[in-house]
């Protein structure tokens, strides 16, 4: 009978979403292909295909090491995207105040961003 409760009280394993894939990745700052798979927890072929997309969206940067290692680094426009992920989610979450959004003039935020990029 306990068994049966422990297990009702467990919470169901959540798949992560895109975004919170994308947080994992950039969270590692700098990392080889082997080192993000097992960090993110994914396979080769997520990897791929988040890597590509984060490259185009030039969040990471793709880096050739001086022992010929590739090594994919977050860009400032990716560590800026992590910080808003983080954000989002603290507010979700209840651990930051929502006023913490007001702090910034989005206009002004999103125009210079656009011609950043």
């Amino acid at each position: 009978m306990v068994e049966v409760r422990a297990l009702q009280m467990q919470k169901p394993a959540r798949r992560r979403s895109n975004i919170q894939i994308i947080a994992d990745i950039l969270r590692l700052g700098e990392a080889g292909k082997t080192q993000i798979m097992y960090a993110a927890n994914m396979s080769y072929q997520q990897l791929h295909k988040y890597i590509d997309v984060m490259l185009k969206l030039r969040l990471v940067d793709k880096e050739m090491t001086d022992n010929r290692l590739v090594v994919y680094r977050a860009t400032q426009k990716g560590i800026r995207l992590l910080r808003n992920i983080d954000t989002v989610q603290e507010i979700l979450d209840g651990k930051a105040p929502i006023d913490r959004w007001h702090q910034y003039d989005t206009t002004q935020t999103i125009a210079q961003e656009r011609t950043t990029v």
